[in-house]
């Protein structure tokens, strides 16, 4: 799941280790890799030019100064809202980014949230089937300072996508709504033009689901809380007071996987003519009341209940303008939850792919629910392979933040929710702590130590590089590996076992081969070989 992503570097400024977390495929490190968010997937030959344009951004960022925590509230001593243990303990005390210096000490979770900016930070945990802990860190908003809780809600952004789309699983298999029949068969209160060309056969509910219907509209930006807002037909025709464009296919329906908001939008809309029941009411009626998901709506804007406990979206330290956008979109990204409840929803789906019954899917339907489509994206969740099976979503709103991953097989999962800044590479480095502490080395490894060479062994890569369009120039110094890729700054190559090595700015990891002929790069970008040239 992501597009590149900038961690800034120290506050302090005077550890020996590097602060970076920005591979397109890192997210929570190897979690989700390649899509997640309403602005967050690139194509592969996007991120390739990134390889060489990226740079001079990066050295922007790096430079920029680290905002206060909280700006007035005051910095707590240990984190507020929920119990603590050993394990929030060790969560407040060891986060890395992916590589650290030897020796450096591990960073304190209050040290990072000054760092990338993030007022507050809420995390649930699931371990051996039940929800093993939640907390709240920081600040739901910084006008009062109230501290996060377990029970304050954040906007899930795209992972409501993932509540969507067990809604509609469950329609299927209550029979009000096809998954393989025209979408235009449930419609009532509007219709999606016939596309001869792109959409003979029409679209289905799995395409939609599955990202494979070809519609366009990639995501949303949401509206100020006073502004007049759109129905789902105006926001599918791109009518004012719309501020997106019309939902109309773009690729032929079912040829590939292409992230689409818009197509959920058209599936939120299908459920409510389908079912006769308006979206928010439905998904109350059918997903969250019975999952005990209290802290959970899709109502726009937030009920009273909710903003009794709800964060406010961040930027630099501030609420932004309204202190939060309106989702109309509800399918897509209009759900305020918790980061406890969807817990909730992770154990209900494990519970169901493990055989049992009595959940809100049945076991054959969640495997449907968990069965690529195309590439690893099932019928709604991202789907990672490479290891036992996990299942999980991201999501970027305006000011907010959130991630959760889940294994298919096991009771463990996290839920992670942010209301601003840099919340991407807290989550990642939150990730890594727990994933750590609790031996899940498929979610995230442990962070890797740089590697010490010695001259003539850097030597050894020195020298220009070309292949897949790119090219570069290695160039050995006392200090360590720099390549020139087109900006004036040259990236730093850190060591690693194997002949490999991050690019610091990037989060890639590239690998010589035996013979230092040519360089992969095998991790965080697409796969591209550079040869050695004369």
């Amino acid at each position: 799941m992501a597009a590149a992503r900038c961690g800034i570097g120290d506050a302090a400024g005077d550890r020996a280790r590097l602060s970076f977390d920005s591979s397109p495929g890192n997210g929570a490190a190897r979690r989700l890799r390649g899509v997640t968010d309403d602005r967050q997937r690139g194509s592969m030959m996007r991120r390739s030019r990134r390889l060489v344009l990226f740079s001079s951004f990066v050295a922007v960022v790096l430079a920029a100064p680290v905002a206060a925590l909280a700006g007035h509230c005051p910095l707590p001593a240990e984190a507020a809202g929920g119990p603590g243990n050993a394990h929030t303990r060790y969560v407040e005390a060891n986060l890395n980014p992916p590589l650290i210096q030897a020796g450096a000490r591990p960073f304190t979770l209050v040290e990072r949230m000054q760092a990338y900016d993030v007022p507050g930070l809420s995390v649930a945990v699931i371990h051996d089937g039940r929800l093993a802990w939640a907390r709240g860190w920081g600040y739901r908003d910084t006008a009062s300072c109230a501290p996060v809780t377990p029970d304050t809600a954040f906007q899930a952004a795209s992972i409501s996508k993932l509540v969507t789309a067990m809604l509609a699983l469950r329609l299927v298999e209550q029979g009000r709504i096809g998954l393989d029949a025209d979408i235009n068969d449930a419609l009532r209160s509007w219709h999606l033009p016939a596309d001869p060309r792109l959409a003979p056969n029409g679209i289905t509910l799995r395409q939609l689901l599955s990202h494979t219907s070809g519609l366009g509209v990639h995501g949303f930006v949401g509206y100020l809380p006073d502004a007049p807002l759109p129905t789902p037909a105006q926001v599918l025709d791109g009518a004012s007071p719309s501020n997106s464009g019309a939902v109309r296919s773009v690729l032929p329906a079912g040829a590939q996987w292409t992230y689409s908001g818009g197509g959920y939008v058209l599936a939120q809309l299908a459920l409510a003519d389908a079912s006769g029941t308006p979206f928010a009411e439905l998904a109350e009626n059918e997903i969250l009341r019975p999952l005990g998901m209290t802290r959970s709506a899709y109502a726009q804007p937030p009920s009273a209940a909710i903003r009794a406990d709800m964060a406010f979206g961040h930027a630099q330290g501030v609420p932004i303008p309204g202190n939060y956008h309106v989702y109309p979109e509800l399918g897509p990204a209009g759900l305020w939850t918790s980061a406890g409840d969807l817990a909730r929803l992770l154990i209900d789906i494990q519970g169901s792919a493990a055989g049992e019954a009595g959940h809100r899917l049945s076991p054959a339907m969640t495997r449907q629910m968990l069965t690529p489509v195309k590439g690893n994206w099932g019928l709604g969740p991202a789907l990672y392979t490479d290891g036992p099976e996990r299942f999980g979503h991201d999501g970027l709103n305006e000011g907010f933040q959130s991630s959760m991953v889940a294994y298919a097989g096991k009771g463990e999962g996290i839920v992670l929710m942010t209301n601003g800044g840099q919340g991407r590479q807290l989550m990642d480095e939150v990730v890594r702590a727990v994933a750590t502490d609790y031996g899940w080395t498929d979610i995230a490894e442990p962070a890797a130590v740089e590697q010490v060479l010695p001259p003539d062994e850097l030597a050894r890569y020195a020298g220009r590089f070309e292949g897949g369009g790119l090219g570069t120039v290695v160039e050995a110094r006392p200090e360590g590996l720099f390549a020139y890729t087109g900006s004036p700054n040259p990236e730093r190559l850190a060591a690693l076992p194997g002949r490999r090595f991050r690019v610091d700015s990037m989060g890639l990891i590239v690998r010589f081969a035996p013979d230092y002929a040519s360089i992969d790069i095998v991790e965080g970008g697409p796969p591209i070989k550079l040869v050695r040239m004369p």
